[in-house]
């Protein structure tokens, strides 16, 4: 269960980024955030209860919070990055959409591995670091090859930079 704690910082600090990157207002990213610790804390209940009703219905909490944080990312973070220009919304509809479809595999994992019991352990560890990684490891990869775009005006891009 200590991927939940794991889930907790580092799928914040995406809201956070995503929030941030889209140009959004904190209190926007703020209810984004709360919906995801809600997902997060709801998954989890749902994953030590014994009794079958309970488990479910803190699933049923668990993908409410979930839609309320795709709702943030597909409508409100979009409209305030289509707001700050090409670049940055291009940018913010890759890293979102990525996020987004990987995210929605993480109730369905749960749902066979927690929910039904049909995954074995072995293949709900092995499904859960696949998409970790996708969604941390190359949502950060895209984030920060977007560095030259995020940190200057539009006007000052002239110039590509390359580190080695």
């Amino acid at each position: 269960y200590a991927h939940y704690a794991d889930w907790l910082v580092s799928t914040t600090l995406i809201v956070v980024l995503l929030g941030q990157v889209a140009g959004a207002g904190m209190d926007v990213i703020f209810g984004a955030v709360g919906a995801n610790v809600i997902y997060l804390f709801s998954s989890y209940m749902g994953s030590v209860s014994v009794v079958t009703t309970v488990k479910w219905f803190w699933f049923l909490i668990a993908l409410a919070a979930l839609f309320g944080v795709i709702v943030h990312f597909a409508q409100v973070f979009k409209t305030a990055a289509d707001s700050k220009g090409p670049e940055i919304a291009a940018l913010y509809g890759k890293a979102a959409w990525l996020s987004i479809l990987v995210w929605i595999c993480y109730p369905v994992v749960w749902l066979f591995s927690e929910g039904f019991a049909s995954f074995s352990v072995s293949f709900e560890v092995v499904a859960y670091t696949i998409m970790d990684i996708i969604s941390k490891c190359v949502f950060s990869f895209m984030i920060v090859s977007a560095h030259d775009s995020l940190g200057q005006p539009a006007q000052a891009t002239t110039q590509s930079r390359e580190y080695v």
